[in-house]
């Protein structure tokens, strides 16, 4: 795990949880429900531990008459961001959550439910108490990526200017470590920021 990964993990406030179960009764995924099915096969663990969780509904419709709100906003959602799937949405329900909304498994739980929400982008509930923590740090997320961006203006500035090789070739191996830093938020809209 990247150290941003255990900073946001390790920063996560658990107390703006309000325990609504929402999060749990009706969820769903970037990947569409065959491909995880096949990762599962394949012993991906990520896979696996969803899938273990989580039951599919049989339709969209059926997602509604649980939780119209929550599965017409995480459409929206995908909709706006251009990210709705060709293969369509399938929606899942925990097999764990009881009536009180409170986890029948809590204690023998995967990581998957431990770091809920996973990532800055997690698309959580209308509702949720994580909405505006999860706003800011996004927010983070873009500030940092805008500065590095920034630096590799610089950097191709300085590059320009420079005529010692084993200058140009730590400006090249920094220029690279930035683009890395960028490219790992491609999926999230690193490229428009």
């Amino acid at each position: 795990m990247s150290s941003y990964e255990e900073n946001y993990l390790a920063s996560r406030p658990q107390s703006l949880c309000k325990m609504c179960g929402k999060c749990c009764r009706v969820v769903t995924t970037s990947l569409p429900y065959e491909k995880l099915c096949k990762m599962r096969d394949e012993n991906d663990s990520g896979a696996c531990d969803f899938l273990s969780l989580f039951e599919p509904f049989d339709s969209v419709e059926s997602a509604r008459k649980v939780d119209e709100e929550t599965v017409d906003n995480i459409i929206n959602l995908l909709e706006q961001d251009g990210n709705f799937p060709d293969e369509g949405i399938t929606f899942y329900t925990c097999k764990y959550l009881r009536d009180d909304n409170l986890c029948s498994n809590y204690e023998n739980r995967p990581r998957l439910c431990r770091y809920c929400p996973s990532t800055p982008w997690s698309i959580v509930p209308p509702g949720c108490g994580f909405e505006g923590w999860l706003f800011w740090k996004r927010e983070e997320v873009k500030q940092k990526i805008r500065k590095a961006k920034e630096e590799l203006i610089e950097l191709k500035l300085l590059k320009k200017k420079s005529i010692n090789d084993d200058m140009l070739k730590k400006i090249t191996t920094v220029e690279q470590k930035l683009q890395k830093n960028i490219d790992a938020y491609a999926k999230y809209g690193s490229y428009m920021w």
